[in-house]
């Protein structure tokens, strides 16, 4: 499937559900991709990527910025607290603040570098044993510290089980946003995109689709 046709895709679906034209925002998520890969989306005009691992942003990213103007990153992928600075130097967004240590971390760090990336706060909203995430059940507390911290959480991010249906998780996600006044949903990827837009994802994570399968790790 084309970026083009991705685009489409996402109006269509906003059309349809009532949504501004423009609320969503398309996340290319370029982890394990080739480089000319990426460098073609960017010759079309695409500025906003998803990476889940510092280290190969890092060894990616600097370079594009050299020649292309106006490039949005947001680091999709679990961070350590010891590569918190890192992220926080190439990312414009993190959306996997999810616990309190790192939360610290990301907050002595921005009192050091006077600014911070957007944050997203990761529910785990299938509550499994594997995955990273803060549970929902203690999503609101972890929040409130968050926010005491003088942190930017911009909104919450989830990824569903790949067994069950997307749309509950995407709505319990959204309903835990609304109660603690958070707009930004991180939801929805390659497969179930359209769905997460029928409930109110701001951001859609979207890699295969656009690029191909990905480069063995």
């Amino acid at each position: 499937m084309s970026l083009q046709e991705i685009r489409e895709k996402v109006a269509k679906q906003e059309s349809a559900c009532g949504r501004v034209p423009g609320a969503t925002t398309l996340i290319a998520v370029s982890k394990m991709q080739p480089n000319e890969r990426v460098q073609a989306i960017l010759d079309e005009g695409h500025r906003v990527f998803g990476e889940n691992r510092v280290q190969e942003a890092a060894s990616k990213w600097p370079a594009f910025r050299e020649r292309y103007d106006g490039i949005e990153l947001h680091l999709i992928g679990p961070l350590q607290t010891n590569k918190a600075r890192q992220a926080m130097e190439l990312a414009q967004a993190i959306h996997t603040l999810d616990r309190p240590k790192l939360a610290g971390t990301i907050a002595r760090l921005a009192q050091e570098m006077g600014a911070c990336p957007d944050l997203f706060v990761q529910v785990n909203t299938g509550e499994e044993p594997q995955k990273a995430g803060v549970l929902p059940a203690a999503a609101d507390g972890f929040i409130k510290e968050a926010r005491a911290l003088d942190l930017p959480v911009r909104g919450l991010m989830c990824i569903p089980p790949v067994d069950e249906e997307p749309a509950l998780h995407f709505a319990l996600l959204a309903k835990i946003g609304a109660r603690n006044g958070l707009t930004g949903l991180s939801m929805g990827m390659s497969s179930d995109f359209e769905r997460a837009i029928a409930l109110g994802a701001t951001h859609i994570r979207v890699g295969s689709a656009i690029f191909g399968e990905r480069a063995p790790a």
